[in-house]
């Protein structure tokens, strides 16, 4: 965001009479007048961006809540959309990102498997999906569509910059309608535990949309097995509710440590 300040002054002189006793008075008119810069896109993930609310209202907003509903119970995610930070609560275990460090607090004697640092954005890059794709420091290339349902989904792949994000080595490609340019499909690849580039794509299709705040957001995904690019059958879905998406910034107090030691 930038600012344009613009400051109109109206000023009368005093003349050269030494006797002027009453100064003229002064205007100052402030117009404060807000722009958003967003980047040149290919023309591809442009109109991907654009069947999905555009890319300049995602801009606008500031946070991100959703809930998945699972057989474990439910897990409720918030994310600050300028500084990623996050907060993942569910009844066993609270993890959160405050900019700085992944934490982690358990309930009672639960025993969190995973790793607090892989899990604390993972669920909200997908869902966030097409929208995190305009974060800066991403390369897009055209690839071979995808055939799924019948159909061939156009793709465009997405790799970063060095240094860009917790896995720079991450691919991702996006598969879409080529008749709506809604998303469809996503391949991504697993890099954060080896550090290297894979070859090993992992499938999520993107089942169900809602539209929020005009912006078209998942409502069911659904994962699927795969040998190579070939699409095998569905292994699980994960469905979103109570999605909250506001202009209203949160407070950083929720993403501070609970009680919970550095990872």
């Amino acid at each position: 965001m930038k600012q344009t300040l613009t400051i109109l002054v109206l000023a009368i002189l005093f003349t050269a009479c030494k006797n002027t006793t009453e100064p003229k008075s002064i205007e100052v008119i402030e117009d404060v007048t807000e722009k958003i810069i967003t980047r040149d896109y290919p023309d591809n993930i442009s109109k991907i961006f654009k069947a999905h609310g555009t890319v300049e209202k995602w801009n606008t907003m500031e946070n991100l809540e959703f809930t998945m509903k699972k057989e474990t119970g439910d897990e409720k995610t918030t994310t600050a959309l300028k500084s990623r930070k996050s907060l993942i609560e569910t009844k066993d275990f609270t993890i959160g990102y405050n900019g700085k460090e992944a934490w982690l607090k358990e309930n009672g004697d639960y025993k969190y498997k995973g790793n607090p640092q892989f899990y604390y954005n993972l669920m909200f890059y997908f869902y966030a999906m097409p929208f995190v794709l305009s974060d800066d420091g991403i390369t897009y290339t055209n690839v071979e569509p995808l055939k799924a349902d019948g159909k061939e989904y156009p793709g465009i792949k997405i790799s970063y910059g060095a240094g860009v994000g917790e896995s720079p080595e991450d691919e991702y490609i996006i598969y879409y309608d080529a008749k709506t340019n809604k998303m469809a499909w996503l391949g991504y690849t697993v890099t954060f535990f080896s550090k290297e580039k894979s070859s090993e794509w992992h499938f999520i299709k993107y089942a169900d949309w809602q539209t929020v705040n005009g912006l078209v957001l998942p409502a069911r995904l659904e994962w699927y097995k795969s040998e190579g690019f070939k699409i095998g059958e569905k292994r699980n879905d994960l469905v979103f509710a109570d999605i909250v998406l506001s202009t209203t910034q949160p407070k950083d107090a929720i993403f501070e440590k609970i009680k919970a030691e550095n990872l």
